[in-house]
């Protein structure tokens, strides 16, 4: 809202609420619903290693949400339910699990609390019950409107002035609105609309933006943290939910924080563009460690360029990463007790990545920590000059900063489990002894098909002069 960094102080001690604008389950996700939940997802995870505790409240929009972000028109749901010929909660319950299982392979955590829409029409309608108390809101044909002229500082996150707006912006004009520029709270459910409630103005359903000030108030308590969400958001769905909260005599959050836009071939991916892809076409050929990687070497308030180079530039990266610490847990059971100049080197880059994520949460400069930190573990290794001192607490940097606040080296993924390290090792070492055995009984044909079985799993062999070595 100052458009600058500030310092960030919890409102009580050692406690973060955030609150994140979650889906509108009606589609399969794509690669912009990636972009912000991987941004939200690390800042969480910083938060916890620097010991917070995060209560992380990601919504559900189920209902209420009309086509083009408008007053009028049809519920996105309902349209989806429409075409494919079923219920509203039907449509609601295959999308959501659907995000849900692309933002698991994705390695994002789950939300502390998922609040839907629909199981909070009670706090909707309380909510706005209080906005008609205070003179801010009025009902009009079973619908009700929040007076945008009656709250002065309604603008105030956007930088919009009320007279400086065109009247209509993002909202359908309708006839009943006291200014075209109010916008509703709760609409009147007409014939055929299958969504409905009873409320005190009739049977209808909430307005999409009184959803998430309610579930936040309810959930965060007033004066929460931080508030989340994508830049196209700000304006007026963040705006909205600022003015209903406050203009209801609520503190509301104090640190407003938005994600960037993703483009392909640099213009905003979009269905109207035709260069929208679903995370589900993408996963068949990217891993999603790999889009993973990608997202978080971009900061959450830059663009992020998404094509097929980018995405090779990424699996090049990532792997040169998981390939080093591979190497580092390969070599951690044998490496001798002694001290070396590595561990200092360790530490600075460790030290680089803290201050980048306390600047603003900024993830490329983190990673280039890790690139860095990478250029040193490599020579150390190479040059057999590493004691087992400083191999841990380069494989504690791998796994604390890049595995649990950037969320890579997931399990499953390009590393196995750490917990399966050692067993790998051992085993790999055995297949290694029966391939040196066959080389020295000149049983290449069965030297080379051991090499080719495991070149089909993923496992590289490379013969160095100190003898065999693999990696994934």
């Amino acid at each position: 809202m100052q458009r600058r960094k500030v310092r960030f102080e919890a409102t009580t001690p050692g406690k973060v609420g955030m609150y994140l604008c979650g889906p509108t389950v009606y589609s399969d996700a794509h690669l912009g619903h990636a972009k912000k939940e991987v941004a939200f997802d690390v800042i969480r995870r910083y938060l916890t290693h620097r010991g917070y505790s995060v209560r992380y409240v990601s919504n559900i929009t189920d209902v209420g949400h009309l086509q083009n972000d408008a007053d009028e028109g049809e519920d996105k749901i309902a349209r989806r339910a429409a075409l494919e010929k079923l219920e509203p909660m039907e449509v609601a319950e295959k999308y959501y699990w659907s995000f849900m299982d692309d933002m698991g392979r994705l390695g994002v955590q789950r939300p502390s609390i998922q609040p839907r829409a629909t199981g909070h029409i009670t706090e909707q309608i309380e909510l706005i019950q209080e906005l008609i108390a205070r003179g801010h809101a009025y009902e009009a044909g079973g619908s009700v409107y929040f007076d945008v002229r009656s709250w002065p500082e309604y603008g105030k996150l956007s930088g919009r002035k009320l007279d400086d707006q065109e009247e209509g912006t993002r909202e359908a004009v309708r006839g009943e609105k006291q200014d075209p520029r109010d916008f509703a709270l709760w609409k009147n459910a007409e014939a055929g609309h299958i969504m409905r409630w009873n409320s005190p103005w009739g049977e209808g359903f909430p307005g999409w933006h009184i959803e998430c000030s309610a579930m936040s108030l309810k959930y965060l308590g007033e004066n929460f943290d931080i508030h989340g969400g994508g830049l196209d958001l700000e304006f007026p769905h963040h705006e909205a939910e600022i003015a209903q909260a406050e203009a209801a005599g609520h503190g509301f959050a104090r640190y407003w924080m938005h994600n960037n836009m993703l483009t392909i071939g640099n213009e905003k991916m979009s269905k109207s563009k035709g260069n929208f892809t679903t995370l589900k076409d993408l996963f068949e050929r990217v891993d999603p460690q790999v889009i993973r990687f990608l997202l978080v070497g971009s900061h959450y308030r830059s663009i992020t360029e998404m094509s097929e180079e980018a995405f090779v530039s990424a699996q090049n990266g990532y792997r040169r990463l998981h390939d080093a610490l591979n190497e580092i847990e390969r070599r951690l059971p044998t490496a001798p007790h002694r001290e070396d100049v590595l561990s200092a080197k360790v530490a600075r880059h460790v030290q680089a990545f803290e201050d980048a994520m306390s600047d603003d949460f900024n993830t490329p400069r983190a990673v280039a920590a890790l690139f860095n930190l990478t250029s040193d573990v490599n020579a150390a290794l190479a040059a057999g000059e590493v004691g087992k001192g400083a191999l841990t607490q380069a494989q504690a940097a791998y796994r604390e900063l890049g595995g649990q606040v950037l969320g890579l080296f997931a399990a499953g993924m390009a590393i196995g489990a750490a917990d399966d390290t050692a067993l790998v090792s051992t085993l790999m070492d055995v297949v290694l002894e029966a391939r040196q055995h066959y080389r020295l009984s000149k049983q290449y044909a069965q030297s080379d098909a051991l090499r080719g079985k495991l070149a089909e799993v993923g496992v590289t062999v490379e013969d160095t002069k100190d003898g065999a070595r693999w990696k994934r």
